[in-house]
C-alpha cells in the first residue's frame, strides 16, 4: 500500500484527497453504499456522490464518516480543506445550477435583493456592475443571469415560490425607470399560476431566516437540497437533517408573510411611489 500523503494546508488538491480518503476507508471496512447509508441515517446516494467528488456533504456527515472509520478527525479535517479551497465555489455553484435546471419545484427566501430568476435585465447590470464586474465579463454574466427565466417559461415550468423580505423592495435601482420596470416585471410574474409571491414584512420583527438567502430544489425523486449565500459565496447543503431544519425555519418565516394577494397590493404601492416621485 502507498504511504499515505501529509495532510497540510497547503495540498493543491484538496477536494481529491478528501474522496480518495472516502472510497479508501470504507473499501478497507467492506461496507457497500447501501450498508453505509443504513448506519448513519443518510440516503446512500449522498456517500456515492461525495466520493466522486459530486459534492463534499456537510461537517455533520464528515463527523459521523469519521466515527464510523474510527479516524477521529481525519475526513473533518480533510473536509474542511477541500471547503477552504477557492476553487471550490464555482464547482458547488455549477452544480447547483444543474439542480435547478432540474428541479420539480422551487421555494426561495429573499434577504437583500431579488432571486435571479425574476430579474429584469436593467436590475441584473446594476446588480452585478455594484459587484465590481465590468466590461465583456458583465455582458456575459447578465445574459446568462436572463437566461435562466426561461426555467420558468412554458406549461412545464416547475412551481416557483418566492418570499421577500421588505428590504428587497425599499431598495431600488439608481435609475427610476429600470426600477420601476422591475416592480412591473414581479407583477406580471406574480400572475402566473405556478409562481408566487409573498413579502415579508419589517413589522413581523426578527425572524429565523434573518440573514440566510435560500433556495430549496426538489428533485424527481422527491429529494430536497438548499442553497444559502453570502454577496461573497454560497454553498449546497444536501445533508438531509441539514436541509430539514433550514426548512423548519423556512416554515417559520413564511407563516409572518403576506398573502400573495395583499403582497401583489403591496408591490403595487411600492410602483406608485415611483410613479409618483416628482424626480422621476
Amino acid at each position: 500500500m502507498p504511504p499515505r500523503r501529509v495532510i497540510t494546508g497547503r495540498s493543491q488538491e484538496p477536494r481529491r484527497r478528501f474522496t480518495e480518503e472516502l472510497s479508501r476507508l470504507r473499501a478497507e471496512k467492506g461496507d457497500s453504499l447501501r450498508q453505509l447509508g443504513d448506519v448513519l441515517g443518510w440516503d446512500s446516494s449522498l456517500f456515492g456522490k461525495m466520493e466522486s467528488g459530486d459534492t463534499l456533504g456537510g461537517p455533520e456527515v464528515a463527523q459521523a464518516l469519521d466515527q464510523h472509520y474510527g479516524t477521529p478527525g481525519l475526513l473533518l479535517t480533510l473536509w474542511e480543506l477541500a471547503m477552504a479551497d477557492p476553487t471550490q465555489f464555482k464547482e458547488r455553484y455549477r452544480r447547483y445550477m444543474f439542480l435547478e435546471s432540474e428541479a420539480v419545484s422551487l421555494s426561495h427566501y429573499a434577504v437583500c435583493v431579488l432571486p435571479g430568476l425574476l430579474q429584469t435585465e436593467g436590475y441584473a447590470r446594476a446588480l452585478l456592475t455594484a459587484g465590481g464586474i465590468a466590461g465583456a465579463e458583465l455582458t456575459k454574466q447578465v445574459q446568462a443571469r436572463i437566461g435562466r427565466r426561461a426555467l420558468l417559461e412554458g406549461d412545464d415550468a416547475p412551481p416557483f415560490r418566492t418570499m421577500l423580505s421588505e428590504t428587497v423592495l425599499r431598495t431600488p435601482l439608481d435609475d427610476a425607470d429600470e426600477w420601476r420596470t422591475q416592480l412591473e416585471h414581479l407583477l406580471t410574474m406574480g400572475e402566473r399560476q405556478r409562481v408566487m409571491i409573498q413579502v415579508l414584512p419589517h413589522t413581523v420583527g426578527l425572524h429565523a431566516l434573518m440573514n440566510t438567502t435560500t433556495m430549496f430544489l426538489r428533485s424527481t425523486d422527491g429529494r430536497t437540497v438548499a442553497w444559502v449565500e453570502t454577496g461573497y459565496s454560497g454553498e449546497l447543503i444536501e445533508a438531509t437533517g441539514s436541509v430539514e431544519r433550514l426548512q423548519l425555519r423556512y416554515d417559520l418565516a413564511r407563516d409572518l408573510a403576506l398573502s400573495p394577494a395583499d403582497s401583489r397590493k403591496f408591490i403595487m404601492r411600492m410602483l406608485e411611489e415611483v410613479s409618483c416621485d416628482p424626480t422621476t
